[in-house]
């Protein structure tokens, strides 16, 4: 039985920690959900699969590669949440995925691509970000829940009309009346600037009783 240990082996684990390391900081940075010490550990786990795929004997290859891509998927849903308007999480389950790719890569002894592909979902993460943050300026979309005073779809007409001469466009996503009240939930997009000045108009409506907003970044709850 061999128990030696090869320089190559080692280069190996070490760049692996610095690729998990690089992009697993770039995650805790941002407080999400799997940060420094799990994408090390995806991006470590995923080179140690494939060097064991590599050395033992009777295993093939494709086979262990195909296993690893199923594993990291359950561990990238686990990070996904949906709601009933939203769904969050999901470039940090494509971040899972990506690491356990450039782990895989570094497996098999390319170290150049390795850290290659590392500094390009760094840079995807940041500057990307950005792009991300333009487009979003100019077609930024927000999801209210409304509760009105009265339970008369008139009012929600009316309130409609009213965010169309605001400029916006809106979509009901779901709706529900009671007796007393009636309860909407609707989609607003366009200029991130004209929904801000049609939000602080909703909170003000002497129609609305309730109202929660909610983006891809934060929340908030007006109730009276």
């Amino acid at each position: 039985m061999d128990f030696g240990i090869e320089f190559n082996d080692v280069l190996r684990i070490v760049v692996s920690i610095i690729c998990g390391s690089a992009i697993g900081f770039e995650r805790e940075y941002r407080n999400k959900s799997a940060g420094f010490r799990t994408i090390i550990l995806i991006c470590l786990g995923s080179t140690i699969f494939t060097m064991v795929s590599q050395n033992a004997a009777g295993m093939s290859d494709d086979r262990i590669a195909a296993n690893i891509i199923t594993g990291v998927g359950f561990i990238g849903a686990g990070v996904i949440f949906k709601d009933n308007v939203s769904i969050t999480g999901l470039t940090t389950a494509a971040v899972i995925w990506a690491a356990a790719a450039i782990g895989m890569v570094v497996g098999i002894s390319e170290y150049g691509l390795g850290l290659l592909l590392s500094c390009v979902v760094l840079i995807i993460l940041s500057v990307f970000n950005k792009i991300e943050g333009a487009i979003d300026f100019l077609h930024h979309r927000r999801t209210f829940n409304i509760k009105f005073k009265e339970p008369d779809v008139k009012v929600l007409e009316q309130t409609e009309q009213f965010i169309k001469a605001g400029g916006l466009s809106s979509k009901r996503l779901q709706i529900a009346k009671t007796d007393e009240a009636l309860v909407v939930t609707i989609e607003i997009y366009g200029k991130k600037r004209l929904i801000q000045q049609i939000n602080e108009k909703l909170v003000s409506h002497p129609d609305i009783r309730q109202i929660n907003q909610t983006n891809a970044s934060n929340s908030s709850i007006l109730d009276r």
